[in-house]
């Protein structure tokens, strides 16, 4: 059997130490870039790997991209090889903060034509509440050959978003907060407020109260009443910078709404043009 969405801490558990299996640690903190890394290092999954935000998933900070650039494809597809994930292996990623980390590589994952991957639901607490063991011992990596098949159409870039935005022939759904949604508070970028017409769906929304996602036909429910008659192909997902934007992508999956699509610059990347609109407020 595939998981190509969420997985459970026991499923897991069952094949910790199938080696045709890859779980991947993708803790990260935005106040502290190093976090994660120093996390892993006192305690991580059996076998895992660790992929560092900023230096594995993302690419050179320029002048006009966002504050997390998608990564050199070629260059990603190079590490996964090293780390032993071939396009055989069934990938598993996990981090500490209900998936929004390491939702971004469940998608450069399906990106790169891999669709054998899957979120560990709950993430490494949500294991360990379970009773399942860490481990401070490096994993042992059998370098192979990944071979990627990029499928480009999963994402857009600005200048697609705003055609799609002037033709009104999309729904974009922004993932932050509703107070930076708003404008009324931004911790992180220079310019507050959101893309107008934007709606807001803050990707804590699709956790219940315990950590794990809610149940595909509460997530189905949840975003056809957001969306209402668009199709789930015109839907398009954007937060500050394209990595938990992709957590409402996962839930809309999970929910069986299939094709949603990311704004990979998202919001760091559309402020650096000051021609393009921004809102306040609820209105959109």
């Amino acid at each position: 059997m595939n998981h190509n969405t969420l997985i459970s801490a026991a499923t897991l558990n069952e094949n910790i130490n199938n080696p045709k299996w890859g779980i991947i640690d993708c803790r990260f903190s935005l106040a502290n870039s190093d976090a994660g890394s120093f996390a892993y290092r006192h305690g991580h999954l059996p076998n895992a790997r660790y992929a560092h935000l900023n230096h594995d998933l993302s690419s050179p900070l320029t002048d006009l991209n966002g504050r997390h650039p998608l990564p050199n494809f070629t260059l990603l597809a190079n590490k996964l090889g090293a780390w032993g994930i071939s396009n055989d292996t069934q990938v598993v990623v996990y981090d500490d903060a209900g998936g929004a980390f390491a939702a971004r590589l469940w998608w450069l994952l399906k990106s790169l034509g891999h669709h054998k991957v899957a979120v560990l639901d709950g993430g490494i607490q949500h294991w360990q509440k379970q009773g399942y063991a860490l481990t401070t011992t490096l994993p042992t990596q059998k370098p192979t050959t990944f071979r990627p098949y990029l499928n480009t159409a999963l994402w857009l870039n600005a200048s697609q978003l705003q055609n799609k935005l002037a033709r009104k022939s999309i729904c974009l759904i922004d993932a932050r907060t509703p107070e930076r949604y708003r404008g009324e508070q931004e911790p992180i970028d220079p310019v507050a407020g959101h893309i107008p017409s934007a709606l807001n769906r803050p990707f804590q929304l699709n956790l219940d109260n315990t950590g794990l996602f809610l149940s595909a036909q509460s997530l189905n429910s949840q975003f056809k009443k957001l969306i209402g008659t668009t199709a789930p192909e015109q839907v398009v997902h954007y937060c500050g910078s394209g990595v938990t934007a992709c957590h409402n992508l996962l839930a809309m999956e999970i929910a069986g709404l299939t094709g949603s699509k990311l704004y990979a610059g998202s919001w760091s990347e559309w402020i650096r043009d000051k021609n393009r609109g921004v809102a306040k407020g609820n209105a959109v």
